[in-house]
């Protein structure tokens, strides 16, 4: 028999196995890359340094421009990145084991169900993760790093909190300590090779899924040493509500100094300034990685995501530097999208949070979504510029403050429950610093309605048309019908659960309002606010 008869006698599969991996590549589903950075804010400045990946990701897809995070705090938001779920669905309420991150039990009861378990048992993908976790990962009363969470085929996963240096890595469940020899130890660029090296040496017959999750621009803000001198005349933006009093806000930011001190001022701008130059290793790793997909030939077919956990604020409303609070520049993040059928240079202004990124990737993994109990909603049909599409017009944000019995010892006059308190004992959190708000964006209203679990049952509310940076709290001159169906909303976000959480918002036509449910008991519904978290 001739050669060419004998290959056309080959059957289909062995012959799919003497292709090139290019056309095996061609003819599976389309790859996955998430980049998550850590205390990203898009309100002041901080996707400026990124050059390169605006070039490589936002010129050549789509950036949306109002994505958010449902709880402006490390571990609660990358549960939900996780799980596709609200804080209260998920029970991860703040970066504590006792908030149950990293915890036992959300190893036993979220774990298995999060994106990647289903990405890999479902749809067939070979997983990567690289960088941190959850802030609690590796504690030795929750296992330690011999805890590998299902659905993951490759595991590099950074022991507790962010840093750069001098830190353990849990490769595939064996811990592997790090020094402080740029060269091997820089995180970022760890993170970099492990992710070069999965995509030269993995499977080529699979489709594959990474999450890279760098430290940067987190503190310790220690950037590579190419970079220690980069934006040398950059300081902290000096927008309308820096440096100024949080005058009609919860008592947590009443309580800060205003006007800041010259070393309140100094140390704030310092950290910006360190924050950008950590961000240029970002920069790098975005370039590598994409020049390795190309090489590879696998770009065209790979879809890759870049966000952060929540925002930052450096000064607003005299805070020196954190997150955890309810205000734009806190909760809101970058997100850029390139892949397969998006065009380029693309902006989209509908209303979208971190919970849809799980959604998403299950959606374009071929996923049934309706098998899911995620309380986000599929990106696919925004990024296939599907016309006609219904979306959401608000979503919630919802917060349990951390703070500890005793009084810092750095600022004892402050009483207990506070804590995270920065020079000139500004604290940046406290037990009541617990909050939960409805967040709409419409062709009608851009408005924040937040409640608080304190014996105030403080309101705050924000209309972002008038008044974009919130320095003006209008709940007590707000039409109170408005008011009375915020607060209604509010409710019904607050005890959502998959579909429910994508009910109509109270400015879409759908919406039905029975103003009897309301101020009648609304401090019964305040006091269930933080029992419904744990």
């Amino acid at each position: 028999m001739s050669p060419a008869a004998l290959l056309r006698a080959l059957p289909l599969a062995v012959l799919l196995l003497l292709s090139p991996a290019r056309a095996v590549r061609q003819a599976r589903r389309p790859n996955v890359v998430l980049i998550l950075t850590d205390d990203q804010d898009v309100c002041l400045g901080g996707m400026t340094p990124l050059k390169k990946t605006n070039t490589l990701i936002a010129q050549m897809g789509m950036t949306f421009v109002n994505a958010y995070v449902p709880s402006a705090l490390c571990c609660p938001s990358r549960a939900s990145i996780l799980t596709g779920k609200y804080p209260h669905n998920h029970h991860v309420v703040n970066n504590t084991l006792e908030g149950n991150c990293s915890s036992k039990l959300w190893q036993k009861i979220q774990e298995p169900y999060t994106f990647p378990a289903l990405l890999k048992a479902m749809c067939g993908y070979q997983t990567f993760f690289a960088g941190k976790y959850l802030n609690e990962y590796g504690a030795e009363d929750a296992g330690g790093v011999g805890h590998v969470p299902p659905g993951w085929s490759f595991w590099y996963a950074l022991e507790k909190n962010s840093k750069y240096y001098n830190y353990t890595l849990s490769v595939n469940g064996k811990a592997r300590r790090h020094g402080e020899n740029y060269s091997v130890d820089y995180l970022t660029d760890v993170l970099a090779n492990m992710s070069l090296d999965f995509l030269e040496y993995k499977s080529n017959f699979e489709p594959f899924f990474m999450m890279i999750a760098t430290p940067a621009p987190h503190s310790p803000w220690t950037p590579a040493p190419q970079y220690t001198k980069s934006f040398q005349n950059v300081s902290a933006p000096r927008n309308s509500n820096f440096n100024i009093h949080g005058k009609n806000k919860h008592w947590l930011i009443r309580q800060a100094k205003t006007p800041m001190s010259n070393s309140s001022i100094q140390f704030l701008d310092d950290a910006y300034r360190k924050r950008w130059q950590t961000l240029l290793s970002v920069d790098d790793l975005i370039e590598k990685l994409v020049k390795k997909l190309e090489v590879n030939g696998e770009l065209d077919n790979t879809y890759i995501f870049y966000t952060s956990d929540n925002g930052f604020h450096t000064g607003q409303f005299s805070l020196p530097i954190d997150k955890r609070q309810l205000y734009e520049f806190d909760i809101k993040v970058p997100l850029l999208v390139r892949g397969p059928g998006i065009k380029p240079n693309q902006t989209n202004k509908m209303l979208v949070a971190n919970i849809d990124l799980g959604p998403t990737i299950l959606d374009i993994a071929g996923y049934d979504l309706n098998k899911t109990q995620m309380d986000g909603m599929s990106l696919l049909p925004l990024l296939r510029g599907d016309k006609n599409v219904t979306w959401r017009s608000d979503f919630l944000v919802e917060y349990q403050g951390e703070g500890y019995n005793g009084s810092d010892p750095t600022c004892p006059g402050l009483g207990p429950g506070v804590t995270h308190c920065f020079p000139d004992c500004v604290c940046e959190d406290s037990y009541n610093n617990t909050y939960a708000c409805v967040r709409t964006l419409s062709a009608s209203w851009d408005l924040q309605y937040c409640e608080f679990d304190d014996r105030e049952v403080f309101v705050e509310v924000y209309n972002l048309t008038a008044d974009p940076h919130q320095i003006n709290n209008i709940a007590k001159t707000i039409d109170q019908e408005i008011l009375e169906k915020m607060n209604y909303r509010l409710m019904m976000l607050q005890s959502c659960s998959g579909a429910t959480c994508r009910t109509p918002g109270v400015f879409d036509p759908g919406y039905k309002f029975d103003p009897r449910l309301m101020f009648s008991n609304h401090g019964l519904r305040a006091r269930r606010f933080s029992a419904q978290f744990l």
